[in-house]
C-alpha cells in the first residue's frame, strides 16, 4: 500500500475544482472560524463591488491580497470572520437600466414610472452576482456568501439613516448653493473625492478675448479655457497687487500684467502707463457677447487674491454661475448669476440654443473673431474632470445640494488618519493625509432615482426642516397610516409626510436620494444593523477592522467615506492597517481597456493556468502598491519554475517514500546526529519562516514569494534533493536514510503552510497528501525554531554553491559539459579554513579530481587596467586624459590589490598628485593559457580546462550513463528494474566502457553491457555517434 498518494495529473481546472468541492463539503470557512478562539479577533471589512458589472482581472488582484492576508491571519491562531458584501446603489446601475429600457434622461425615467424603474433596478443589480460567486469560488477567496450585507436591504438603509440623522441633529447638515461639479447626462451633481475619479487630458481651445473699455477705445485682454461660459460673463477679476500695463499694438490699446505681456504680445509692442491692479477696480466695460439679458449692476473689473501671473493675461473672466473663485467674487461684490444653460448642459438662449455647451466653444470662438474680439486661439491638452460613471465631462453649476459639514472635522480626521498603518505609507502620508489637510464639505445629495433617500423633510408652510433617524420613528411620526415593513425606497418614502413640530402644516420628503459612496462608508455600522442590533458587542467584537484592502482609486472614494462617516460616529478610525493595490495595466505598461482590445479574462486564466498560478504571479511580479505590468509569459514562467519545481520535489519524496515502504512520522533522528547538510537545509528553512512572519506583518508580500520560490527552486530542489539523491536511493535504511526522509519531510510540510495563504489549492492537495489532515487552512503557520538557524553552516554551503556557480559559467564558458570530468579548480586560499570539509562535495558538483586551495590567485590570471570615462570624466575633467597613461605604466596585479585593500590611490596626472578612487578603474581580468577564471562579487574561481585521454574517457563514460538513464526513464522501468545494455560504438567508446564497465553497472542497474555489430539508436556521446539499446531484465 502506498503511504503517500501521487499528486493528480488531471487538468488543473478539474484539480482545483475538486478540492474547491471538497471546501464546500467541510465548511471551510466555519471550520476556520470555529476552530479559532472569538477572544482573538482579527477583524476584516469587505469592500462592496456592484453586481451589475462583470469582475475583471484587477477585482482577481485585490480579492488575492484580501485573502491571502485573511488565511495568514488565520493560520497565526485569529478568529477572521469575512462577511460578503453587495453595493447596489448609485447611477452606474440606472444608466445600465436605462440603456436596457432605451431612456434617455431624467424626463423619460419620470415618464416612464419612478417605481417601475426602481424595480427594474433592484432586479438588475444582481445581474451577475453568479458570475462572481463563480470567480470568488473558482479563485478560491473563502468569504461569505451567503449572508452579505446588501446596501439595498432595509435594515441596512436604516443604519445609514441613524447616521444621517445624527450627522443632522448635531447641526452638520445644511442646505447651499454652492458651485458644484455637474454631470449633465446624469442629472446630479458629485461631490469633490467623486470629481477625483475621473480626470481625463483633452485637448480644448483656449481664447484670449478683448473686453472693450466703456466710452473707449481700449481693450481688456482676458484668457479662458472654456469659451462656453463668455455669454455669461459679468466681471473682469484682477490682482490687486500685482503690476498691470496699458499698452500698444498695432494701434490698439490693451491691459493685461506686465509679467505677461511678452509672452502674450510678443516683441512689438509700447509701455504707454503701469498701475497696480487695484487702480483697475471698478473700470467698467461693454458686455463681451450681448446674447443674455442682465438685470443687475455688472460688466466691471473686480479684485481678489487668487489671480496669478503663471499663465493666461492675468486677467480672469468671471462667470459666478460656473465657477468657484468665481462665485465667492460675485458674492463679494452683488454681480448677478448669469446661467443660460439648462440642466442637460446645452444653451438655452444666444445664437448657440440646444447646442451643449462645450461643443459651441469652436462657434463661440469663430463669432469673437467675426466680431474683432478675439485676440487669439490656441488649442492646449489639459487634465479635465470627467463623470466617473457616464464619461461626460463635467460641468461647474451654481445648484443647491445637501452638505455635511466636513470642514469641522478636518482636524480629527487628519489626527486620526496618523494613527493609519498605511501599506504602502506614502499613501496615507501624502495622497490621503494631503487630500484630508484640504478636505471640502461633502455634497451628500443626489437628484436622482435608485438610492438611499435623504431622511429630512420639509414643512410645505413654514419651510422648517427636520430628519428621521428610524423606522419606528418614521411610523410614529408619520400622517398616513404605515408600519415598519414599508419599503425603505423611492417612491413610497416620498409618500410618506409628517406633521410638522413648528406650524402643524404638512411636512415633504425632499427628493434626493444620497452619494452611493455614503452608502459603502457607511457599511462597518450598516453591515450589522447598528445600532438597532449588536450595539453590546459592536466595540469589542466588530469595530474597528484590522484591515482593508482595495485599489489606489479608492483612495478618494471607499477609503475617505468610511473615515470620514466613523471619525463622525465615534471618533475613531473605522481601520488599522490598509492595503493599496495599484491598477494592472497590459504588459506594455498600458491601462487595460475594451476599447484597446488588451483586456484578459481571468475565467480563461483560471482554466488555462490554474488559480494558483495566478494568484502567485500577481504577488510575484510586483510588490501591490507598484502598478503591476501582466505579460501572460509571467505566468507561464511561474507555473515552469516554482509550481513544477514543488511538484517534483514531492514526487521525487513520495516515489523513494512508497517505493521503501516508508513513513517518516514513525520515526525520528535528532537533529544532533544528522548531517551537515540537513541542518544546512533546515537552517535556510528557519530563517525563510522568520522572514516571511516579519515580510507578512509589514505586507512585504512580493518579498515573501520570492524568498519562498528561491527557496524551493535553489536550496531544496536543485541543491538539498539533488545532493541527498544517492541518500534516497540507498538499499539500506540506516539512520542517514532515516534523517534525510526526516528533513525533507519536514521542510515539505512547512512549506506547505507557508504558501497556502498564496497558492490554497496545491498548499492543500499536498498537505493532505502528505499529512492526512482535514486542511491546511486550519493548521497553524509554522514558528522558527531559532535553536535550527545555524548562520555559520548557511555561510559554509552558501559558499559552496557560489564557488560551484562560478566553476559551473567557466565550464561553460569554454563549453565543456559538467559531466566530463576536469583535473582540478582552484579556489581562493583564505577559504579553506571554512570549507576544507565540503572539498568532496565541490569535486562532485563540478565534477573535479582535485580542489586546490591556492594563496595566490594572480599567477593565473592577467589584469588590464583602463580608466572608466563614464565615471571619472565628470569629476577629473581635463585630467582624465592623463589617466590611460598614467595606468599602464603600473603593475596591474598590484594596483589591484592596493585598490581592494585601500580604495584608492595617487597618481600624478598632468604634473598634479591626484587621488584616484576604486571606481575610477575598470579592471579587466583574463585566465591564462590551459585556465578559465570567472569571478563575481569579489569571488574567484579558476578551473583547470585541460583534457587528458583519462578525463575524456571518463566523460564518455558518464555521458554513456546519462543517455541510458534517458532510455530506462523513456521506456518507463521502475526504479528498480534491472536492464542489459547494447551499444554499437567506435573503439575509443569501446575502451571507456571497458575501462568503466562496473560503474556504468552500479550507476544503471545493468547486469550486462555488450557490443554489437546491428544498428541500433545513435546518441551522441561528447561528438561520437553511439547506438545503445536497453531491455529490461525478464521481457
Amino acid at each position: 500500500m502506498k503511504r503517500f498518494k501521487e499528486l493528480s495529473n488531471e487538468p488543473v481546472s478539474v484539480r482545483e475544482k475538486k478540492i474547491s468541492q471538497y471546501w464546500n463539503e467541510i465548511d471551510l470557512l466555519k471550520r476556520s472560524i470555529e476552530t479559532r478562539d472569538s477572544k482573538n479577533s482579527y477583524i476584516f471589512y469587505e469592500g462592496p463591488p456592484t453586481a451589475n458589472g462583470k469582475p475583471g482581472i484587477h477585482h482577481v488582484m485585490a480579492r488575492t491580497l484580501k485573502d491571502l492576508t485573511c488565511r495568514y491571519k488565520t493560520m497565526r491562531g485569529y478568529q477572521v470572520k469575512r462577511k460578503a458584501g453587495w453595493d447596489t446603489h448609485g447611477l452606474p446601475v440606472e444608466i445600465e437600466v436605462e440603456k436596457q429600457l432605451n431612456l434617455k434622461n431624467k424626463k423619460d425615467i419620470e415618464e416612464f414610472g419612478i417605481e417601475e424603474f426602481n424595480k427594474q433596478c433592484r432586479e438588475s443589480v444582481f445581474k451577475y452576482e453568479k458570475l462572481w460567486r463563480q470567480m470568488t469560488e473558482r479563485m478560491a477567496y473563502l468569504i461569505d456568501l451567503d449572508n452579505p450585507y446588501i446596501t439595498l436591504d432595509n435594515d441596512y438603509i436604516e443604519s445609514v439613516w441613524w447616521i444621517l440623522n445624527k450627522f443632522f441633529k448635531e447641526g452638520y447638515i445644511y442646505e447651499g448653493h454652492k458651485i458644484l461639479p455637474y454631470c449633465s447626462r446624469c442629472g446630479t451633481g458629485l461631490a469633490s473625492h467623486e470629481v477625483a475619479l475621473g480626470y481625463k487630458e483633452i485637448k480644448s481651445e483656449t481664447a484670449i478675448a478683448k473686453f472693450k473699455r466703456k466710452d473707449k477705445d481700449e481693450y481688456f485682454l482676458a484668457w479662458t479655457t472654456t469659451p462656453w461660459t463668455l455669454p455669461s460673463n459679468v466681471s473682469l477679476t484682477v490682482n490687486p497687487d500685482v503690476t498691470y500695463v496699458k499698452v500698444k499694438q498695432e494701434d490698439e490699446i490693451y491691459y493685461l500684467a506686465k509679467d505677461l505681456a511678452p509672452k502674450v504680445l510678443g516683441e512689438d509692442y509700447e509701455v504707454l502707463e503701469e498701475m497696480l491692479g487695484k487702480e483697475l477696480e471698478y473700470m467698467e466695460y461693454e458686455q463681451l457677447i450681448p446674447y443674455v439679458n442682465v438685470s443687475s449692476k455688472a460688466f466691471f473689473v473686480t479684485v481678489a487674491d487668487y489671480v496669478t501671473t503663471e499663465d493666461g493675461t492675468g486677467i480672469v473672466h468671471t462667470a459666478p454661475a460656473f465657477g468657484e473663485d468665481d462665485y465667492d467674487t460675485g458674492q463679494r461684490y452683488g454681480l448677478p448669476v448669469v446661467n443660460p444653460v439648462s440642466d442637460e448642459g446645452k444653451f438655452l438662449e444666444t445664437p448657440w440654443k440646444d447646442k451643449f455647451v462645450m461643443d459651441a466653444d469652436l462657434e463661440i470662438i469663430q463669432w469673437l473673431r467675426e466680431n474683432g474680439k478675439l485676440y487669439k486661439k490656441e488649442r492646449v491638452a489639459h487634465n479635465y474632470p470627467h463623470c466617473w460613471r457616464c464619461d461626460t465631462p463635467l460641468l461647474y453649476y451654481a445648484k443647491p445640494s445637501w452638505y455635511i459639514e466636513m470642514t469641522k472635522l478636518k482636524d480629527k480626521l487628519v489626527e486620526n488618519n496618523k494613527g493609519v498603518n498605511w501599506y504602502p505609507a506614502y499613501v496615507g502620508e501624502k495622497r490621503f493625509g494631503n487630500w484630508l489637510e484640504n478636505i471640502k464639505d461633502w455634497a451628500i445629495s443626489r437628484s436622482r432615482y435608485w438610492g438611499t433617500p435623504l431622511p429630512i423633510w420639509r414643512c410645505d408652510e413654514c419651510g422648517h426642516i427636520d430628519s428621521v433617524g428610524s423606522r419606528a420613528e418614521l411610523v410614529e411620526r408619520a400622517i398616513e397610516d404605515i408600519d415598519e415593513s414599508i419599503e425603505l425606497h423611492r417612491p413610497y418614502v416620498d409618500e410618506v409626510h409628517l406633521r410638522c413640530d413648528k406650524c402643524g402644516s404638512t411636512m415633504t420628503r425632499e427628493k434626493d436620494v444620497i452619494d452611493v459612496w455614503f452608502d459603502s462608508g457607511a457599511m462597518p455600522f450598516a453591515q450589522h444593523h447598528y445600532p438597532f442590533e449588536n450595539k453590546d458587542r459592536f466595540f469589542e467584537e466588530l469595530f474597528p477592522a484590522d484591515f482593508i484592502n482595495e485599489g489606489i482609486d479608492q483612495t478618494r472614494g471607499w477609503f475617505y467615506s468610511l473615515i470620514a462617516i466613523s471619525t463622525f460616529v465615534t471618533g475613531k478610525s473605522p481601520y488599522k492597517n490598509v492595503l493599496v493595490n495599484d491598477l494592472i495595466l497590459d504588459k506594455e505598461g498600458k491601462k487595460m481597456s475594451k476599447s484597446r482590445g488588451n483586456t484578459v479574462d481571468p475565467f480563461e486564466l483560471f482554466d488555462k493556468y490554474g488559480a494558483d498560478v495566478l494568484r502567485w504571479y500577481l504577488v510575484y511580479v510586483s510588490p501591490p502598491w507598484v502598478p503591476t505590468r501582466f505579460d501572460e509569459d509571467g505566468l507561464r514562467e511561474v507555473e515552469s519554475k516554482f509550481f513544477r519545481s514543488i511538484r517534483n520535489v514531492y514526487n521525487f519524496f513520495s516515489l523513494y517514500a512508497n517505493t521503501d515502504n516508508i513513513d517518516p512520522r514513525e520515526f525520528n533522528i535528532p537533529y544532533e546526529e544528522r548531517p551537515e547538510i540537513d541542518k544546512w537545509i533546515l537552517s535556510k528553512y528557519n530563517s525563510l519562516v522568520k522572514n516571511c512572519i516579519q515580510d507578512m506583518e509589514q505586507f512585504e508580500l512580493t518579498r515573501v514569494v520570492r524568498n519562498i520560490q528561491e527557496f524551493v527552486i535553489e536550496d531544496l530542489s536543485n541543491w538539498y534533493i539533488r545532493r541527498c539523491r544517492r541518500r534516497f536511493w540507498s538499499t539500506e535504511l540506516d539512520d542517514d536514510k532515516k534523517a534525510v526522509y526526516n528533513t525533507t519531510y519536514e521542510v515539505l510540510v512547512g512549506v506547505c503552510k507557508l504558501i497556502a495563504p498564496f497558492v490554497p489549492f496545491i498548499a492543500e492537495e499536498l498537505y493532505r497528501n502528505l499529512t492526512d489532515e482535514e486542511s491546511v487552512h486550519i493548521a497553524y503557520y509554522p514558528e522558527p525554531d531559532e535553536k535550527l538557524i545555524n548562520k555559520e553552516i548557511e555561510e559554509r554551503m552558501d559558499l559552496v554553491r557560489d564557488l560551484v556557480g562560478l566553476g559551473r559559467a567557466a565550464r561553460e564558458n569554454v563549453k565543456i559539459k559538467v559531466r566530463q570530468p576536469l583535473k582540478e579548480v582552484l579556489i581562493d586560499g583564505k577559504y579553506e579554513a571554512l570549507i576544507k570539509d565540503l572539498v568532496s562535495l565541490m569535486m562532485e558538483e563540478l565534477n573535479v579530481k582535485n580542489v586546490v586551495f591556492e594563496k595566490d590567485l594572480s599567477q593565473f590570471m592577467n589584469y588590464t587596467l583602463k580608466p572608466n570615462f563614464k565615471v571619472a570624466g565628470p569629476i577629473l575633467g581635463s585630467k582624465i586624459k592623463f589617466l590611460g597613461k598614467a595606468l599602464n605604466e603600473l603593475d596591474p596585479k598590484e594596483t589591484v590589490e592596493k585598490l581592494e585593500r585601500d580604495g584608492k590611490i595617487t597618481l600624478k596626472l598632468d604634473g598634479e598628485d591626484t587621488e584616484i578612487s576604486k571606481d575610477y578603474v575598470l579592471v579587466n581580468i583574463t585566465s591564462k593559457e590551459g585556465f578559465n577564471v570567472v569571478m563575481e562579487n569579489n569571488l574567484f574561481v579558476i578551473l583547470d580546462t585541460t583534457l587528458t585521454p583519462d578525463l575524456i574517457n571518463e566523460g564518455y563514460a558518464r555521458e554513456f550513463v546519462s543517455k541510458v538513464q534517458q532510455m530506462r526513464k523513456a521506456n518507463g522501468y521502475e526504479v528498480l528494474d534491472n536492464i542489459r545494455i547494447y551499444y554499437n560504438g567506435s573503439d575509443e567508446i569501446r575502451a571507456a566502457i571497458e575501462e568503466f564497465e562496473e560503474v556504468i553497472k552500479s550507476e544503471t542497474l545493468a547486469l550486462s553491457i555488450e557490443r554489437v555489430e546491428e544498428a541500433l539508436e545513435e546518441q551522441d556521446l561528447n561528438g561520437q555517434m553511439t547506438g545503445i539499446k536497453i531491455e529490461r531484465v525478464g521481457e
